[in-house]
């Protein structure tokens, strides 16, 4: 079969909207990564011996979680933020998109594969924009060389510029071209670019020839265009995908090109899978995984497309790959806040990046967990905590909210659901899980006020409550419940102010149902949602949270909260904590994006340092503002990736060694710097209108001594 590359009419749109396709790519995308996460590294022959074909998830039988972080998902939903970063770029160019690298990766812990300069294409490129060079030469193979600009990761990052160019290839492959060519060079980026246009043609085309044949229009490399001629009209000659996997290997495979993951082999297992899978969205997956190979990007794009391509409706047509998925995912980077999140949301932000593009009313905001698309429930999922008095008999997206059905919910019954807050610390981290581990912080705190929309019907109401889970250093599981309250029949809107967990970390909320009397029904969850700082969050002495802390302890479960790129953060006996970093911008920080108007605040001893101070309103380690005490001075200042800019300066009585209370207070567009009580500097700037709090030193270390969140106003 010979690809001609021609102009082809654009097809009618399909009954779905935009919103859905988007969703269904970003829900195959993640569901393609788990898919092939668990053998990535494993050798085609070992496959086959296990498994035969991998026509399902194997995490369980190989004793290994199904949900872990991943750089395929993690950098594919992370570097996408370059749109909302950099609204002032426009169309999107390399530098932002290596400036979103700086801002969200951290160096060694998160995103990338960390295998070391001119062993990882990523790491390599990273350690090029840390030493000052500027896209696009950070991944040309001038600098790097063929073997490192032309592996697999250009196309493994690229979805999102797909999903968010509906119907525009050209806009699309604009995208993919910029974001490809921070890391990589010439055949990669093309091959990034061909998986972006045909992923933004499958909102309105459903033909893989067809697909492939005007994605090709965006294709400048003359090896591209042979390769993708080579892998289709070997694919046109068989139906046996294992004949084709055989060609791949003895043409294509790793053997025949430099460096350790190269772009053709797996570019080819990708076309292969799509064009032998057909319309068969787990058949496509299960190919993409038995293959070998990179297994867990390569499926990860055939996923996300074949979402895109065949909508809910196909993704669901064979076994249920949704309900173990449950829309979860880690996105892994500084803005440790948001690590856990799921594809609902994700979703939206890509919808809104979209509609902004196009010059479009950016779709409202929404409750967090609103369960909008068919079928998404937002992680949440029956409590793993409940056992034989679990009345729960079904958890299902019903149209109007996530219904909650139970039967013979009686006295000593119970049905409870649940959804992540925070990574579970008895299914995350567990050895030859992952190479990435979790970093992140909580996105749910004590003190925090949690509403939702509860909607029953029939005759009978039960009671419920809710109740969170919360871990620490005795690795203890705690569960907190808040009071029962009796519901009615009808919509009824609840709330519950968390209670102060002492520092430890909330990792699951929970709703639970009672009944007096047996009652057989359902309750549906319309929406939850909260927002904003907590009223009062605060650590006190490290001692006091860690009962057996040694001066030798480097590690603890409260600290882990806490998301740091400082080379040295560990608990202090003495006080609460260290930070120790040996150029500038040392920084460990702890909230949500929507943390907007509130004080942060500590007692802090200036050991030796160039500068120190709090952090407010922080997205990523390269974003925010900090009030800092320098040199005598006290400081107000916004970092902006690379940039430092004074917004306020006064002089102060200050030495190295000195013990001060510091509060940095954040409220619109006022910053206020506070030391020991007295206002000695203040601001006027809006650029930043919420994100994380915490800690920066500049070259140097600081000790400090209790640490605490407000939410805050000025007085009337």
């Amino acid at each position: 079969m010979t690809i001609s590359v021609s102009a082809v009419a654009p097809p009618a749109p399909y009954d779905e909207t935009i919103a859905e396709r988007t969703y269904a790519g970003v829900l195959g995308k993640i569901i393609g990564v788990y898919f092939g996460r668990p053998v990535e590294g494993w050798s085609y022959p070992a496959i086959r011996e296990r498994f035969g074909a991998i026509e399902f998830y194997v995490a369980e039988s190989l004793g290994v979680p199904l949900i872990v972080p991943d750089d395929d998902i993690s950098g594919t939903f992370v570097f996408f933020r370059a749109l909302a970063d950099h609204p002032d770029v426009r169309p999107l160019d390399a530098a932002a998109v290596g400036s979103t690298w700086l801002n969200y990766a951290i160096e060694g812990r998160t995103i990338l594969w960390w295998g070391g300069l001119n062993r990882s294409t990523e790491h390599t490129a990273y350690l090029r924009l840390k030493a000052g060079v500027i896209p696009p030469a950070t991944g040309s193979i001038a600098l790097n060389g063929r073997s490192m600009a032309e592996g697999v990761g250009a196309q493994i990052f690229v979805d999102g510029w797909g999903l968010v160019s509906p119907g525009d290839p050209e806009r699309a492959a604009a995208l993919a071209r910029a974001a490809a060519s921070v890391s990589h060079d010439e055949l990669a980026v093309d091959a990034a670019c061909l998986i972006a246009a045909m992923e933004a043609l499958a909102f309105t085309e459903r033909d893989m020839t067809t697909l492939i044949e005007r994605g090709l229009e965006f294709v400048t490399e003359p090896r591209l265009h042979r390769l993708v001629e080579e892998v289709v009209t070997t694919c046109s000659a068989t139906d046996d995908w294992r004949e084709v996997r055989d060609w791949i290997e003895d043409r294509h495979g790793y053997a025949n090109y430099p460096g350790n993951s190269p772009m053709q082999t797996n570019h080819a297992a990708v076309l292969m899978s799509l064009l032998m899978g057909g319309d068969d969205f787990q058949r496509s997956l299960s190919i993409c995984t038995s293959a070998g190979w990179d297994t867990d990007s390569n499926t990860g794009n055939v996923g996300c497309l074949n979402g895109i391509r065949l909508g809910l409706a196909g993704l669901s047509a064979g076994a249920d790959l949704r309900t173990p998925v449950a829309d979860r995912l880690f996105a892994v980077s500084s803005d440790g806040g948001e690590c856990v999140t799921d594809a609902v949301r994700e979703t939206r932000k890509i919808l809104a990046a979209g509609a902004e593009l196009r010059g479009e009313p950016v779709p409202p905001v929404t409750p967090r967990f609103a369960f909008e698309f068919p079928g998404s429930t937002q992680g949440f999922m029956p409590y793993p905590g409940a056992g034989l008095d679990q009345a729960l008999t079904s958890l299902t997206n019903t149209g109007r909210g996530l219904t909650a059905a139970f039967r013979a919910l009686a006295p000593g019954t119970r049905a409870d659901i649940s959804v992540e807050t925070y990574c579970d610390p008895r299914s995350t981290g567990v050895a030859g899980t992952s190479y990435f581990e979790v970093v992140g912080s909580p996105s749910l705190y004590g003190t925090q006020t949690v509403r939702a929309t509860l909607d029953v019907r029939g005759d009978r109401a039960p009671a419920m409550n809710f109740f969170i889970d919360v871990y620490g250093d005795d690795k203890v599981v705690e569960t907190r419940r808040a009071e029962r309250r009796p519901l009615a029949v009808g919509v009824n809107r609840v709330s519950w102010t968390l209670p102060d967990t002492g520092g430890k970390a909330v990792y699951r909320l929970g709703i639970e149902f009672t009944s007096g009397a047996r009652l057989d029904g359902s309750v549906t969850l319309v929406d939850l949602d909260w927002a904003g700082a907590p009223e009062d969050f605060r650590l006190g002495m490290a001692e006091e949270l860690s009962p057996d802390l040694t001066p030798w302890t480097t590690d603890t479960a409260w600290l882990r909260t806490f998301t740091s790129s400082a080379a040295n953060l560990a608990p202090d006996y003495t006080t609460t904590f260290s930070l120790s970093h040996p150029e500038e911008n040392g920084i460990v920080t702890i909230g949500t994006a929507d943390w907007s108007d509130y004080s942060v605040a500590s007692r802090i001893t200036f050991n030796q340092q160039d500068a120190a101070g709090l952090v407010g309103r922080a997205r990523g380690h390269r974003r925010y503002y900090a009030g800092l005490l320098s040199a005598g001075r006290a400081l107000i200042v916004r970092r902006r990736d690379g940039a430092q800019t004074v917004l306020a300066s006064a002089p102060v009585d200050h030495r190295i060694d000195d013990v001060r209370d510091l509060e940095f207070r954040l409220f619109g567009e006022r910053l206020s710097l506070l030391v020991d009580g007295a206002v000695v500097a203040e601001a006027r700037e809006d650029a930043y209108a919420g994100g994380g709090a915490g800690l920066v030193v500049d070259r140097g270390a600081i000790l400090a001594r209790g640490f605490s969140v407000q939410r805050w106003e000025p007085r009337r």
